[in-house]
């Protein structure tokens, strides 16, 4: 039962440094409290192995993309390594409306731009408790050379001037994922009872109020 007097779903949107283990939470949140929907980004980029269209991306062509682009059938899109990354506007919108809790899983300049067009959305920043650990973890994984990491390292210390962007920074540390995923959970449930999304029910305390009842 919910007690939620606002029917509108929340727009989250979830960024974070690499490595600092958004998909991992992501991954939990979604298993652990399915009620959440979380938005499949379009992409211009090859699938890899595993990768199924519809459940990790909608894999288009370039000129498919750049003609969601004219029809302003994305939220936000950015270019990534000639890659195009982009946000379908009608699965969002619909599920809004549904009353579904939102979240996308961006990046920064992803984020900026939703903000804008949706200034209620909520914006949640996940990083590991120090630079250095992220730093390691970059190096645990085994997966990319030094070059590589350095250029994780780097982008990651410019996103640093961007955080104060966010709403809520979401602090993960090594081996606290079930920790954090709720916390997350937490947060987005306690935008429901924000004020400003429930002004009808505001007002119609107010009345009963004067009416004496």
């Amino acid at each position: 039962m919910s007690f939620w007097k606002n029917e509108k779903g929340i727009l989250a949107v979830v960024s974070g440094f690499s490595g600092a283990g958004k998909g991992t939470i992501m991954k939990k949140l979604l298993e652990q409290h399915p009620e959440y929907a979380l938005s499949v980004s379009v992409t211009t980029r090859a699938p890899r192995e595993g990768e199924e269209e519809g459940v990790h991306y909608f894999f288009r062509t370039k000129e498919q993309f750049e003609s969601l682009i004219r029809e302003d059938a994305l939220i936000e899109f950015a270019q990534y390594q000639d890659n195009y990354y982009g946000t379908p506007r009608s699965y969002v919108e619909e599920q809004l409306k549904q009353g579904r809790d939102v979240i996308l899983e961006i990046e920064m300049i992803g984020a900026e731009k939703v903000k804008a067009r949706f200034p209620e959305a909520v914006l949640v920043f996940v990083t590991p408790p120090s630079f250095s650990e992220l730093k390691e973890r970059l190096l645990g994984r085994g997966t990319e050379t030094e070059e590589q990491i350095a250029g994780r390292l780097k982008r990651a210390a410019e996103e640093s001037f961007c955080m104060n962007q966010y709403d809520y920074i979401l602090i993960n540390p090594n081996g606290m994922a079930d920790e954090c995923t709720e916390h997350l959970h937490h947060i987005l449930q306690s935008e429901h009872s924000r004020t400003n999304r429930n002004l009808p029910f505001v007002e119609q305390i107010r009345q009963e109020a004067g009416k004496g009842e």
